[in-house]
């Protein structure tokens, strides 16, 4: 929280200039889609090439009916496949972090000098009465809620409730691809037809197959081509809400020119509701399972979790996505009123160079 959320209101400094901002969150935003891949392989072949569950071959060779070896190897090869992986990610992250830290300049904003900042009370009440920063924030919530319940049941959904135990972590990394290498698209689509279209198109595409992979006998080419197109509106809903974050902190300081100093507020807040969504989901999914009665460690599950699996990765979400496009139907910034703040944006930026010519 405390790297992503400067890491993340940066998009404000780099540039004043809308076009700008949108074309860099969506090289960010591809950036860190394609972290999430290298991250999904890193741990998806390490740790899936140490699985505890036998396949037939190894029960006839003498395991128990648990998956674990009869001397008691195969889970502390789990184990330590876990902790590669871990020291893996943990130094690429560490990488990262340093290339952000020496490799980035923000720029400071010399326009509002003469303007107060913000004290965390009275950012708190600004943030939070702002009308089109609270409809962005809590549709997105529902959205945001809707997708991880998909991911963080979609793995577990592979190996019960469809059976495709060895291909479950080739399954995520094409999803996890297939988002990445989308991203331009979407890009391209909301500069074209508008943010809040791309928002409707991007998150509606998963529907039809969130309930193709419950409604039919599935097959793993089924499973792969589901995956695909769920990758797709993946990168929808990474990109969009970031790329449509600046614009509500645009029509923010358009509303409150003597304020400043708000972009971190705007961008922690976000982040915050995000996190929330995130307990949530794995909430309902931990208490949801446990009533299914779920056995972790077990190679075999009962039917009841199976069916509860069925309606986290598909009815739920399917639901909390029409509530949160209803409630974004109400974001009153459209193009428009996006245009209108770039050109504010650039009458004070002539203002200030102007001043600064004259001292």
């Amino acid at each position: 929280f405390c790297f992503h959320v400067p890491y993340s209101a940066l998009t404000m400094f780099i540039s004043s200039d809308q076009k700008e901002r949108d074309s860099a969150t969506a090289y960010r935003m591809m950036v860190e889609v394609m972290g999430m891949v290298l991250g999904t392989a890193i741990q998806g072949q390490i740790v899936g090439g140490a699985s505890p569950c036998p396949d037939e071959l190894t029960l006839l060779n003498g395991t128990n009916s648990t998956g674990l070896d009869m001397n008691g190897g195969s889970l502390d090869e789990t184990k330590q496949a876990y902790m590669v992986a871990s020291g893996v990610i943990c130094a690429i992250y560490v990488v990262c972090a340093a290339v952000l830290f020496l490799g980035v300049k923000e720029q400071k904003e010399s326009g509002w000098k003469n303007s107060e900042a913000l004290t965390f009370t009275q950012g708190l009440c600004a943030v939070m009465s702002h009308g089109p920063y609270v409809k962005l924030v809590v549709g997105f919530l529902f959205t945001s809620l809707a997708f991880m319940l998909l991911e963080g049941n979609f793995a577990l959904f592979i190996t019960y409730a469809l059976g495709h135990r060895k291909d479950f972590q080739n399954i995520l990394l094409v999803i996890m691809l297939s988002g990445a290498l989308t991203i331009p698209f979407w890009q391209w689509f909301l500069t074209r037809f508008g943010k809040k279209m791309a928002v409707y198109v991007g998150i509606l595409w998963a529907v039809p197959f969130m309930i193709l992979i419950v409604s039919i006998q599935s097959h793993l080419f089924i499973s792969y081509m589901v995956s695909v197109a769920a990758g797709v509106s993946v990168a929808a809903a990474f990109l969009l809400p970031w790329s449509m974050l600046p614009d509500v902190v645009d029509d923010f300081k358009v509303k409150n020119p003597n304020i400043h100093g708000h972009e971190a507020l705007f961008y922690s807040f976000y982040v915050f509701f995000i996190k929330f969504a995130s307990g949530v989901s794995l909430g309902v999914s931990t208490l949801s399972l446990k009533f299914a009665g779920y056995v972790t460690g077990e190679c075999s599950q009962p039917e009841a979790v199976s069916l509860t699996l069925k309606v986290l990765v598909s009815p739920v979400p399917v639901v909390l996505i029409a509530v949160g496009l209803l409630i974004l139907r109400t974001y009153p910034i459209d193009e428009e009123r996006r245009r209108m703040h770039a050109l504010h944006a650039n009458l004070c930026v002539r203002f200030v160079f102007s001043c600064k010519s004259i001292e």
